[in-house]
């Protein structure tokens, strides 16, 4: 039977260049783009607002506040040591002196020795002008080497403690060396970080300087409005405090023999001893207003927080520790609602920044670098916590 032909097309083989020539010149623009991007110069950082650049700078003066506490400890630890070094050296020179005269009263007795030993017993005895002086001088001698041994034993225990003090002046110059190497960083760390709000700062444009100007009315138009709030406040609790001891008063007028009231004496009372500390506190404090902040001074013509209030409360009778760390544990803690005046006012977390309360929601205080001692707000800044200090 003959094969048929099949009818069957062969299978047609299309050619696909075209979309080759289409991938191809996508990848070749991708690359081109690419080239173009990697070669391009890196985008320029946003310049910081002004609002960035206020914060930037109040966190560089607490920084310097910080350290400038950290200064203050060191400074105290080191002239402590340097006192205690000056008082063992002192001591090692009066213990020096009394080693050498020990060493010449033993200086003494050996040549008195040397002297007796160049004769015998039996020789002195045939030489003498009698027995009786011979044994007299035997005596005499015997007595002498008791001395002798007891310029010994003293010689030897003022050697002793002297090395000793020696040694104890040895450590405490080494550690007085190392107060004042950690004196020396803490003084530089202050200085870069007030040199860094400064450069900050000068890198303003006038504009951006009016606009941060802006930013600090408002922020202490702010806080002198919170000051108000809690003086309006404070000035309705005494006005109802003397209306509750008026009818008190008028009460006990009522009952004929009553004793009469007497105001409270402690708390804050106006005749509370702690209102007369308070006073004489708050108004040296108030003779300090118009000088200049300086870090790491106590007075009399320039001071930083914590040398304001020490000196103020010291007018007082009372001695504060020299650094807000140690002085916000120097007292009896109290709420910021019973502030009184004279209590100290700390701020930030990490207690950096003090105040002396005045009333009225207001203190005294040394700010920061380029101010003055002035009366402001206690909501100028985040208050940490409050301290009645006697």
């Amino acid at each position: 039977m003959p094969v048929l032909a099949s009818h069957r097309k062969p299978r047609s083989t299309r050619q696909h260049s075209p979309a080759v020539g289409v991938t191809t010149a996508a990848l070749a623009s991708v690359t081109l783009l690419s080239a173009q991007s990697a070669g391009a110069a890196p985008a320029a950082p946003a310049k910081p607002t002004v609002e960035e650049i206020q914060k930037k700078v109040d966190d560089l003066y607490r920084q310097a506040g910080t350290a400038t506490q950290e200064y203050n400890r060191v400074k105290e630890a080191t002239d402590q040591q340097r006192r205690k070094v000056d008082r063992i050296l002192d001591d090692v020179a009066r213990r020096t002196d009394a080693i050498n005269e020990s060493r010449r009263t033993l200086g003494s007795y050996a040549a008195a020795q040397y002297r007796a030993g160049a004769v015998g017993p039996t020789a002195a005895l045939i030489f003498a002008d009698s027995p009786q002086s011979y044994f007299d001088q035997t005596h005499l001698m015997s007595r002498l080497s008791e001395r002798q041994r007891g310029a010994v034993e003293d010689y030897e225990t003022k050697r002793a403690a002297a090395a000793k003090q020696r040694a104890e002046a040895t450590r405490s110059l080494e550690s007085l060396t190392a107060s004042q190497t950690a004196l020396r960083t803490s003084k530089q760390t202050v200085q870069r970080k007030l040199a860094e709000a400064r450069t900050l700062l000068a890198r303003l444009t006038a504009e951006e300087k009016a606009r941060l100007a802006e930013l600090e009315r408002r922020r202490e138009a702010e806080a002198r409005r919170k000051a108000e709030e809690r003086a309006e406040a404070e000035a309705a609790e005494a006005a109802a405090e003397a209306e509750r001891r008026r009818q008190e008063e008028a009460r006990r007028q009522q009952r004929p023999g009553a004793p009469a009231t007497t105001p409270p004496r402690t708390g804050g009372g106006s005749t509370s001893p702690y209102a007369a500390e308070a006073a004489k506190a708050l108004a040296f404090a108030r003779g300090q207003i118009g000088k200049p902040y300086v870090w790491g001074a106590t007075g009399p013509s320039s001071y930083d927080c914590s040398g304001l209030t020490q000196a103020a409360w010291k007018e007082a009778g009372v001695d504060l520790p020299r650094t807000t760390w140690d002085q916000v544990e120097a007292g009896t803690r109290v709420a910021t609602d019973d502030l009184l005046p004279g209590d100290l006012v700390f701020f930030y977390d990490d207690i950096s920044h003090v105040g002396l309360y005045i009333g009225g929601g207001k203190m005294i205080h040394a700010p920061k670098p380029g101010a003055n001692v002035r009366e402001e707000s206690i909501y100028s800044m985040p208050i940490h916590g409050s301290v009645r200090p006697a």
